[in-house]
């Protein structure tokens, strides 16, 4: 992206604008080795090095935090091998380069966020921090008594015992029931998983929340940008 030297100078936090005008006129700022004077003088900030008194100058990467409504017939990842939509390509306004915090399977909605804070993605899936996701499931059949016991003591998949969840019929019909699933880990297709180990299958899944996050009235397939309020929730986790 180009973009004039004294802007990028005051992005980066090195002066105001005005200041870094002065700091280019007296010769103390070089772009690619030489030294530049020129008011009003381009840049690319992909290919271009730029230095300050010697040292170069980084520019500052503004963080952003959003939650989507991811619909279902996405991928969670930045590029697909076979093609298929991504859930950036629901984020065609945001200029910032973000990426998923975990994942949400191609065949499930919900919350999800993105972020380019590297150290906070990086604390929201270690698997230590045991985040509560809430889902919101329609199952086929009604789960029992025993079955809602199961997740509390947790489920066996793939030869691993599942930390202990929670499972709550919140409506009942004659092929299948809605439930409230309540889990704290983080792993591959866990839900629908656990829902076939006590036979009863997944027919829709939709994470409606990740913490004291939720979704609320966010419609499918639009995002919106957490408040400060819920970052540094976040951040404090």
């Amino acid at each position: 992206m180009q973009i004039r030297l004294q802007k990028f100078l005051s992005e980066a936090g090195i002066a105001s604008r005005r200041k870094a005008e002065i700091l280019i006129m007296a010769g103390k700022v070089e772009v690619n080795g030489k030294i530049v004077t020129e008011l009003g003088t381009k840049i690319d900030t992909e290919k271009d090095v730029v230095y300050y008194n010697h040292k170069k100058v980084e520019k500052k990467q503004k963080l952003i935090y959003i939650m989507l409504h991811k619909p279902e017939g996405y991928v969670t990842t930045v590029k697909d091998q076979f093609q298929r939509p991504t859930v950036l390509d629901l984020l065609k306004t945001v200029k910032e380069r973000v990426y998923p915090v975990g994942r949400l399977d191609y065949d499930t909605s919900g919350l999800l966020l993105l972020t380019n804070d590297g150290a906070l993605t990086y604390r929201l899936t270690h698997p230590k921090h045991n985040i509560e996701k809430t889902y919101e499931a329609k199952l086929f059949g009604t789960p029992s008594e025993a079955d809602i016991l199961q997740f509390r003591k947790g489920v066996l998949i793939d030869g691993k015992k599942t930390q202990p969840a929670k499972l709550e019929i919140l409506e009942k019909g004659e092929k299948y029931c809605t439930v409230r699933i309540i889990i704290q880990e983080g792993r591959n297709r866990q839900v629908r998983k656990m829902c076939q180990a006590i036979k009863h299958p997944v027919a829709q899944l939709k994470r409606v929340g990740t913490g004291t996050l939720y979704l609320k009235n966010l419609e499918k397939g639009k995002y919106r940008y957490l408040t400060e309020k819920e970052i540094q929730y976040l951040k404090k986790l």
